[in-house]
């Protein structure tokens, strides 16, 4: 464990958190879930998966490069988690869309959202905005952008397993999974939050 590592382990909290921390596949709905999580409970959101983008946009370079530079240049991981950790110590009644929030974020509720690639890339060319064309390149095939989903998953598998020896697709690491192709959007807000409830019981 390294300096910065081991500050953050000092300063967590030993309890609870009203904090959930919800990650999965790219397409398995983790940011309208996460947004809608947050608007019934009326926490605020926050994405580590914008910033990523914005910072790498602001290097002039989109998603998928700025994950397979991330191999070799891990400054902008560092700073996306240097603020999760912040967040982790200082907020509370927070829904967190991240990779690695469940890492920085132990007392909070962990949430995985799975989906095979296919359905989502599928999902992702027929909702996908400006703001995220500006900042990723999405082909109209989805069996051609779904090998582009894969490199991205191998590449922050290898990313966070250099950096903080985890991984973020170990649904083993969570609280409670949810397949997002047989549970809609609605369905899967209310398994989040029923079962966000009970463990706070616990």
């Amino acid at each position: 464990m390294d300096d910065i590592e081991q500050q953050w382990s000092n300063s967590q909290p030993k309890h609870k958190k009203h904090i959930i921390t919800i990650t999965g596949k790219p397409g398995s709905g983790k940011s309208t879930t996460s947004k809608a999580v947050a608007s019934e409970l009326s926490y605020r959101h926050f994405s580590s998966g914008d910033l990523f983008r914005s910072i790498g946009n602001e290097r002039g370079v989109n998603v998928l490069q700025a994950n397979l530079s991330g191999e070799h240049d891990s400054s902008i991981d560092h700073l996306v988690d240097q603020r999760l950790r912040d967040i982790g110590v200082e907020e509370d009644n927070m829904v967190i869309d991240s990779r690695t929030a469940w890492h920085w974020m132990p007392f909070s509720f962990k949430v995985y959202l799975d989906l095979d690639l296919l359905t989502a890339a599928e999902r992702i060319i027929l909702n996908t905005d400006l703001a995220r064309l500006e900042t990723e390149h999405i082909p109209n095939d989805p069996k051609e952008y779904t090998v582009a989903l894969q490199q991205r998953l191998d590449s922050e598998a290898r990313r966070y397993k250099t950096l903080y020896d985890v991984n973020p697709y170990d649904i083993s690491n969570y609280d409670l999974v949810v397949d997002t192709k047989i549970n809609n959007t609605e369905q899967t807000v209310a398994l989040v939050l029923s079962r966000f409830h009970d463990w706070l019981k616990v």
